[in-house]
């Protein structure tokens, strides 16, 4: 029996508000703790005020909300389908003649739908509300000075000491293991932020433990000669981890513009393995919206008559959002480390849960 269009714009309607909800509950509980811990952060720091901290949980939601909206989905699911199997409903349309794949149809599309939603439209608005975010929690929690920069014109550095601030740039940048070398270098040296000092050019630079180590460097000051070095040291705070640390996190950048990122970071010569991962798993997020509606429909399509089955649902929804984000965490980390593939990586936790729910129901339903 082919399943009426009524029939499944009422089923999608319910799943939809069911969703909503959810989604809303959600945000504001994290927004709830996030103010709190951001209170709590910027409690010893006089200069930031209330209003600043309520102004970075605001844009840090978002961001939150992408991890909830699986769980959103879950559940949205799992209390749509629980209140048609409470009012019979469910029970008169499967006595109608139909199945519990034509009844789950229309609410499979609808989260394939809310996935692509997820990743075309919601992600870039987040992503540009934690670029936000990072900005202001930089000037009023961490006090960051350092930070680089990847374009097409090659690599930027920004580093700060006691005596001013340098600005690097090379065209091409080599990193073996703990090491990492620049090519055709160029340092603006700044007295204070903007009172310029010298200008550095050096064949090769190598960063070492508290300094860059120069080959073949000339430095020019204001009305001054040309001053030439073979070897040249010049002081840096900087350290790998700091390097790779301040690049724009994948988090931070908009699904449509992390193809392009990736291959620029590429071409500057560092490893684009984290940035890769939270594409791929962007990706898979129509995958993840249909299995947590499968995952929904196996604890509750089954507990209209069950005395307890509130509870039930409840614990069994917690339970698998419990178990998945910690699969997904611990396959993500392989992933980080290369010890899989990152294609694996990022699409395993979304294939195991709709494995898994395919599985369920067909016992339930078929076997």
């Amino acid at each position: 029996m082919r399943v009426s269009t009524t029939l499944s714009f009422y089923i999608g309607r319910h799943f939809l508000f069911s969703f909503l909800a959810c989604f809303g509950v959600f945000l504001l509980i994290v927004m709830l703790f996030d103010s709190i811990e951001l209170l709590r952060r910027s409690s010893a720091l006089p200069d930031t005020t209330f209003t600043d901290v309520i102004e970075m949980a605001v844009f840090r939601l978002p961001h939150m909300g992408q991890e909830t909206f699986p769980f959103a989905v879950l559940f949205g699911g799992m209390a749509a389908f629980w209140r048609l199997a409470r009012t019979h409903e469910l029970v008169i349309t499967r006595a109608a003649g139909v199945s519990a794949w034509q009844f789950l149809f229309p609410v499979l599309l609808l989260a394939a739908v809310l996935g692509v939603f997820h990743i075309t439209i919601f992600n870039p608005v987040a992503s540009t509300m934690l670029t936000r975010y990072e900005r202001l929690e930089a000037t009023h929690l961490r006090g960051q000075e350092n930070f680089l920069a990847v374009s097409k014109s090659g690599l930027w550095l920004r580093q700060a000491n006691a005596q001013g601030q340098s600005v690097i740039h090379s065209n091409t940048v080599l990193q073996h293991g703990l090491d990492v070398e620049l090519n055709k270098v160029v340092v603006f040296v700044y007295e204070g932020t903007d009172k310029f000092l010298e200008r550095i050019d050096a064949d090769y630079a190598r960063l070492e433990d508290g300094f860059w180590y120069m080959r073949n460097a000339h430095i020019q000051k204001p009305e001054e000669g040309t001053t030439s070095f073979d070897e040249y040291w010049l002081e840096t705070d900087l350290t790998l981890a700091k390097i790779q640390d301040s690049f724009a996190p994948p988090e931070t950048m908009s699904f449509w513009a992390l193809s392009d990122f990736i291959e620029t970071l590429e071409a500057a010569g560092f490893s684009a393995i984290r940035h890769r991962l939270h594409l791929n798993a962007l990706l898979a997020s129509p995958l993840l919206m249909c299995a947590m509606v499968l995952i929904a429909a196996t604890f509750t399509l089954r507990q209209s008559s069950r005395r307890g089955g509130t509870t039930f649902i409840i614990s069994m929804g917690v339970l698998t959002g419990f178990l998945l984000y910690f699969f997904s965490d611990v396959v993500y980390a392989l992933g980080l480390s290369d010890s899989i593939p990152v294609t694996l990586a990022a699409w395993t936790p979304s294939g195991v849960a709709t494995l898994l729910g395919l599985g369920m129901l067909l016992h339930l339903e078929d076997g």
